[in-house]
């Protein structure tokens, strides 16, 4: 099985969710920049990213505030996902067609809620079990990244008992210690999204690539 994160990864919004993110929490009184914002919370559940953003750069630890920004947050990014293009990483569907030729299911992750995820799916036109094979959203664990509740939820659907028989492919160094903690072979990172090639790096991963087909090879 390989397990692919969402925005950044199999999905091309050019930091869409992000600039959302950062905006929320300025209109709270703040004044931080997407670097930050990227830096703190890429790839985590998005209350937990706001958080860390607040814990990292203001010194605030405040479940009020973080709850008032996180529902401006999704007011602001379903609006966002309703106007602006979402288009998908290219290479992304050969990659999933290639994946199954072998006998690889192909499963999204994201630390969207369920609906949010759906919506991009949704948009982008792709059908679960037609052009994928599973999604697992935050909403549907009780932990968050880089807990390896995600992955294990998907090993558990499609049959799976050992991590070593899982791949993960994100673009955060969060997507990487996922990979990390659910024991997956392959922990790959990817320079299309929200962290550099730097940031990946510093996570250890087991290969960092800048295009989706470099899988391929490493699971033929």
């Amino acid at each position: 099985m390989a397990v692919f994160d969402m925005a950044g990864t199999t999905v091309n919004e050019n930091n869409l969710v992000y600039k959302t993110l950062n905006k929320a929490i300025n209109e709270a009184g703040f004044d931080f920049n997407l670097d930050q914002v990227l830096e703190q919370g890429a790839g985590k559940e998005k209350k937990q990213a706001i958080r860390a953003v607040l814990a990292a750069f203001a010194g605030i630890e405040d479940e009020e505030l973080t709850g008032r920004i996180y529902d401006n947050f999704i007011v602001q990014l379903t609006d966002a996902y309703a106007t602006e293009e979402i288009l998908p990483q290219p290479n992304v569907l050969e990659l999933f067609a290639a994946l199954k030729q072998l006998g690889i299911i192909s499963v999204l992750n994201t630390g969207y809620d369920r609906l949010t995820a759906q919506s991009i799916i949704d948009k982008l036109g792709w059908k679960e079990g037609v052009d994928f094979d599973g999604l697992v959203t935050a909403s549907d664990v009780g932990r968050n990244r880089p807990d390896p509740a995600m992955i294990v939820f998907a090993m558990e659907r499609f049959g799976i008992t050992n991590g070593a028989e899982v791949i993960k492919v994100g673009d955060s160094a969060i997507d990487i210690e996922e990979g990390q903690n659910a024991g997956c072979s392959l922990n790959i990172g990817i320079t299309t999204g929200a962290h550099t090639k730097e940031q990946l790096l510093a996570a250890n991963p087991t290969q960092v690539i800048d295009n989706l087909m470099e899988i391929v090879p490493l699971v033929s």
